[in-house]
């Protein structure tokens, strides 16, 4: 095994589990950067939660920590009871896609695929038979109220139906967690609101959902239960909103 743990460890717990983790980029070099400096999290299951703060203040390298985009430099993650941290690439990339849906930034579509075709790009590398990708499309679909723009070019259509297309599909592998980084960035007041509505909706239907943002309006969001704020690279606070 190389050294590397493999184990499914499982623990009882919450859904997911930060311990003292840090993230250093650069290590060593003149450039280098401590982004983490010894962060506890705990995330419970059916949670809302915002990680809040500046840029630079370390919240989008602590969302992809626990989406399982990146590794910790030190420190520990949970996610379902188990410990994820020291997993193998393909052991970590198996949790990643079953447990998590991302919607980024810059929402990251294709322009000259369809709204279906984008949706449906997750699950391609999965084995998954057509029949079984072909459902979990439609649900999708249906679940981000964008299914009647399926067949429509992504480049074509409007930003809220661009916005509604990236939740789609970060549904569509069926994630218990569902993680967005600055999704309203580009929005303006009345698609933040839409967005966060269905955000809210996904929410009451069982999901789990972390946001980072700096955004005062998804901060101050009625479907947010819990905010945490990040300040060079350290865990501020963890009120209750």
């Amino acid at each position: 095994m190389n050294g590397v743990d493999q184990s499914p460890v499982r623990v009882e717990g919450p859904l997911v589990l930060v311990e003292d983790v840090t993230k250093t980029y650069h290590r060593g070099e003149p450039d280098e950067v401590r982004a983490l400096r010894g962060v506890s999290l705990e995330i419970a299951a059916g949670e809302v939660l915002v990680l809040e703060g500046p840029s630079g203040s370390g919240k989008t390298s602590l969302l992809t920590i626990i989406g399982c985009m990146s590794r910790p430099t030190s420190g520990q993650v949970v996610v379902g009871g188990r410990r994820v941290s020291r997993l193998s690439e393909t052991a970590l990339t198996t949790v990643r896609r079953s447990t998590f849906g991302f919607i980024f930034q810059h929402l990251h579509l294709i322009p000259d695929l369809s709204v279906e075709d984008n949706v449906r790009l997750p699950l391609v590398p999965t084995g998954m038979s057509v029949e079984e990708m072909n459902g979990r499309v439609d649900h999708a679909l249906a679940a981000a109220l964008i299914g009647h723009r399926r067949t429509a070019k992504v480049g074509r259509i409007s930003g809220g139906e661009q916005q509604r297309t990236a939740i789609a599909r970060a549904l569509v592998n069926e994630p218990e967690v569902i993680i967005a980084d600055e999704p309203t960035a580009h929005l303006d007041g009345a698609l933040s609101a839409e967005f966060l509505a269905t955000l809210g909706g996904l929410n009451a239907a069982g999901a789990t959902i972390v946001i980072a943002t700096h955004d005062p309006r998804v901060m101050e969001h009625e479907a947010v239960h819990r905010r945490v704020a990040l300040s060079d690279g350290v865990l501020a606070n963890g009120a209750v909103v």
